[in-house]
């Protein structure tokens, strides 16, 4: 009687240590068949902009939808003889050099465009329409025009150029707040209400081809 009631009990241990056991599997198991698989792409944040990129700060300013040009300031992205020409140009300017200049207008594949009457030598005739007669006003005017945003113009034709200021060939009577500090940055206000009565912009630009050619620094239409 007494091995009837230890098997018994013995038996009733084993069931239930194993519905124990066969508990303990579960809790085990379940959270690695409910877990759903994460998806790689919404942990690294794709897909939530398909196909888009991020806009690049400093490059451009001015939409196609708007009608305006396109305006730059990223020099970089210059092709190379042309960044040559304007990196040459900016240092006989900031350098104060005329003798520089003269060096970098020599080396351009024919006589650039300095005004439209006939001139003699050009470093000369630039000293001569240089406030202080000696060239450092010109230069200073040369240095701040390569400096402003600039416009890539008639792109595919023979007439193709970079230009300098962008407000050369830019609408001077839809000018933002921003565009307007820009602008007077190179010309007085006097300056500038004098072209939006002539209707164009008269002060000094700079053109160069995409070979690297100066084609003009010049003022006035």
């Amino acid at each position: 009687m007494a091995r009837i009631i230890a098997a018994a009990l013995l038996t009733a241990c084993l069931y239930q240590g194993a519905a124990l056991a066969k508990t303990v599997q579960t809790e085990v198991i379940r959270p690695l068949v409910e877990t759903p698989q994460s998806d790689p792409a919404i942990g690294s944040g794709q897909g939530l902009s398909e196909g888009g990129t991020s806009p690049q700060d400093g490059e451009t300013t001015g939409t196609e939808d708007t009608g305006k040009p396109q305006v730059l300031y990223n020099t970089d992205m210059l092709p190379r003889a042309v960044a040559r020409m304007h990196a040459q140009l900016r240092e006989a300017a900031l350098g104060g050099s005329m003798d520089r200049l003269r060096m970098v207008l020599e080396s351009n594949e024919l006589p650039p465009t300095l005004s439209f009457t006939e001139i003699g030598d050009p470093i000369e005739f630039l000293k001569s329409i240089s406030g202080d007669g000696e060239g450092f006003e010109i230069l200073a005017i040369l240095a701040d025009i390569l400096d402003a945003g600039f416009l890539h113009v008639d792109a595919g034709t023979p007439q193709e150029m970079y230009v300098w200021p962008y407000f050369s060939r830019y609408p001077l009577f839809d000018l933002t707040p921003d565009q307007k500090v820009e602008l007077y940055r190179i010309v007085t206000a006097g300056d500038f209400a004098e072209m939006q009565d002539f209707g164009a912009w008269t002060f000094y630009r700079v053109g160069i081809g995409p070979d690297g050619t100066l084609h003009y620094f010049v003022a006035g239409d």
